[in-house]
């Protein structure tokens, strides 16, 4: 299963106010695992960035002047999410730029019903929040130390991590060791298995034990379990 964690960064907080998209990130996983493959661009957003934006990504005017625009970064990007689902943290933002910027170019929008909202997710896990992504990493103790400021492909990796506690945890582990048997499955969070002071008592009755002692004497040396 293929999904898609995605950030973005912007101008302001409401395109129908005329703010637009400067940065995409995105972060592939394939069966809850991070694949490696990523997709990032810088936009130029063909207006002003506030200086409140600014604070917040770091991305100024110089900054973004030489980036393409929306229009020729979109065939590349819709191909890269393709149809699959979407993993979004408050998704009403950043699905509400991204359709505002493909209405421009005519082209279709993103639907609702292919987004996963990790924001509803923790508020139902957490109610009492608090629930922002730093919240959330601090709360998983997901290492957030490079994060100096807001930055659409490091957010996409920071919630790609949280999206895997919240729907259960880190990743299952096999451990294999080398004397080759296979070990107990592990989680980050799992407790050790305890072993029982008393043993259960059988429950086989002495009748069952004389019929599967006969099939056994029956089956003889053509047993299955005695071929090497």
């Amino acid at each position: 299963m293929r999904e898609i964690v995605l950030d973005t960064e912007t101008t302001g907080l409401d395109p129908l106010q005329g703010h637009r998209l400067v940065e995409i990130g995105a972060v592939e996983l394939f069966n809850h695992i991070p694949t490696g493959k990523t997709y990032h661009s810088f936009i130029n957003p063909q207006r002003d960035v506030p200086r409140e934006a600014e604070a917040v990504h770091g991305l100024s005017d110089a900054f973004l002047k030489d980036k393409p625009v929306f229009s020729k970064i979109a065939d590349e990007f819709l191909e890269f999410i393709g149809d699959t689902v979407l993993i979004i943290h408050n998704a009403s933002f950043d699905v509400g730029f991204l359709n505002a910027e493909l209405g421009f170019i005519k082209r279709p929008p993103i639907l609702y019903e292919r987004v996963i909202d990790t924001l509803v997710l923790a508020k139902k896990r957490h109610p009492m929040g608090p629930n922002s992504l730093d919240a959330l990493c601090k709360r998983y103790g997901i290492d957030i130390g490079k994060r100096t400021k807001h930055g659409a492909l490091l957010d996409s990796e920071l919630l790609a991590g949280v999206y895997l506690e919240l729907i259960g945890g880190r990743q299952i582990t096999l451990t294999l060791p080398k004397t080759g048997n296979v070990r107990l499955l592990q989680t980050s969070n799992a407790p050790a298995p305890a072993i029982r002071s008393n043993p259960l008592p059988p429950r086989l009755t002495g009748e069952e034990r004389e019929r599967h002692d006969a099939l056994i004497k029956r089956l003889g040396a053509s047993a299955l379990w005695k071929a090497t």
